[in-house]
């Protein structure tokens, strides 16, 4: 298993931060040969289904992951999602917390712990150096698009 954070302060709104990271189908669109799909229909809530398929064709496996802490940010407050990964393959959690900062701005903070079924534990580093370089990569475009 691997942890790791990503960081960013972004000129967006926290609300308008969250809606974007929180928006699930457009992970597809942030992630190569990847689509996301939620269950039940918005809005999201604790207990949704979130599942990450990744692969090509046939060949691809599933990260589902349910949502366990759905507190979007309000009053000035910060946001906060988890994610508990349930799938065979892949393992761990996520969090998204969105946070005010001065001037309107917003600071993102991903947490994620990521384990791989049958990856040994001498490949962690690899995993982890792969895992922020894709996920800090869906982050920025992420927050980027509209």
């Amino acid at each position: 298993m691997v942890l790791f954070l990503l960081r960013r302060t972004v000129p967006l709104p926290p609300d308008e931060a969250w809606r974007r990271l929180t928006h699930w189908p457009r992970h597809g669109d942030a992630v190569p040969l990847t689509r996301v799909t939620a269950s039940p229909a918005p809005p999201t809530r604790e207990g949704t289904l979130v599942v990450a398929r990744s692969g090509l064709g046939p060949l691809g496996f599933d990260d589902r992951m349910e949502v366990t802490v759905w507190r979007p940010p309000a009053d000035g407050g910060p946001g906060l999602c988890r994610l508990e990964k349930r799938g065979r393959v892949v393992r761990g959690w996520a969090e998204i917390e969105v946070l005010p900062e001065p001037g309107g701005r917003a600071r993102v903070l991903w947490r994620e712990e990521l384990g791989v079924r049958f990856l040994p534990g001498a490949l962690d580093p690899l995993l982890g150096a792969a895992a922020r370089a894709v996920f800090g990569r869906a982050v920025d475009r992420l927050l980027a698009a509209a």
